[in-house]
């Protein structure tokens, strides 16, 4: 929109993308569900999502003003990045922000900004008596001006083992042109779907739930096709019988249906 009309001042229309990313594992004891979270919980420790972030923000065209992570006991960890929407001089940066470099032994964290920012939580977890182990991604992408966080979709998709995802896109406030008119959307959203690699949604059954007046989006994605060996921790699928391994996927495929409609439909 920003090529198509003047504006007048700031683009300052707030563009929020947020994730909820599931990997789901099967674990037959207890020493493998901890295995498996001890696992998953080095896989994707701080240090690799602050990574993914600093990534994350090329792609979208946006600069880090100041970046905390920290890793959580007994596990778990969270990256936070302050962004701006395009170069700063250096006169214009806060002395106080750390533009991404992190001090030897720093603890910094900052809390969840109500401007353009970046942050990622885990949660590993198992279920007390069933196989069954999940991991949990959160991702929040917030930006205002020309910046869009869709345009790191596929990114963030192919940056983790995405079993289940729900994305929500909503755009708030609004941005006038010289004459004064507002414009409530800076270019246009029929579904979060059409910001996807066609290759990659094929992978997955998809459903969207969309609030057009209200400028919000939300799709629901889970994976099609269930590859044990991707599954299973700890065990050779070789050992188990036909029966057993068709167990494994129905608790697996539970679990997952579960996720994805967000109710215990099997209880």
């Amino acid at each position: 929109m920003d090529n198509m009309l003047q504006l007048y001042g700031f683009n300052n229309l707030t563009k929020s993308l947020s994730f909820n990313i599931y990997d789901v594992c099967y674990a037959r004891t207890e020493r493998e569900k901890a295995e498996y979270i001890e696992y998953i919980d080095e896989q994707y420790n701080s240090e690799r999502l602050t990574g993914i972030l600093r990534n994350l923000t090329d792609i979208i065209g946006a600069h880090i003003l100041n970046l905390s992570k920290q890793d959580y006991e007994p596990q778990g960890a969270s990256v936070n990045i302050l962004i701006a929407d395009g170069p700063l001089m250096e006169t214009e940066i806060d002395p106080t922000n750390n533009r991404g470099i992190l001090e030897a032994g720093s603890s910094q964290i900052h809390a969840h900004l109500d401007t353009s920012h970046v942050s990622v939580h885990t949660f590993p977890e198992s279920h007390p008596s069933r196989s069954i182990s999940t991991f949990r991604v959160d991702i929040d992408v917030s930006t205002c001006g020309r910046v869009t966080p869709l345009a790191a979709l596929d990114y963030l998709i192919g940056s983790f083992d995405s079993d289940i995802i729900s994305v929500d896109y909503r755009v708030r406030g609004f941005t006038r042109d010289t004459a004064g008119r507002k414009y409530f959307l800076d270019y246009p959203v029929r579904s979060i779907q059409d910001f996807i690699d066609p290759d990659t949604l094929s992978r997955y059954n998809a459903m969207d739930v969309n609030v057009y007046h209200s400028n919000l989006f939300h799709s629901r994605m889970m994976v099609r096709d269930i590859d044990l060996d991707n599954y299973v921790f700890s065990f050779d699928l070789d050992e188990l019988t036909e029966g057993e391994r068709d167990d494994i996927r129905h608790a697996l495929e539970r679990e997952m249906l579960e996720i994805y409609n967000g109710s215990n439909i099997f209880e």
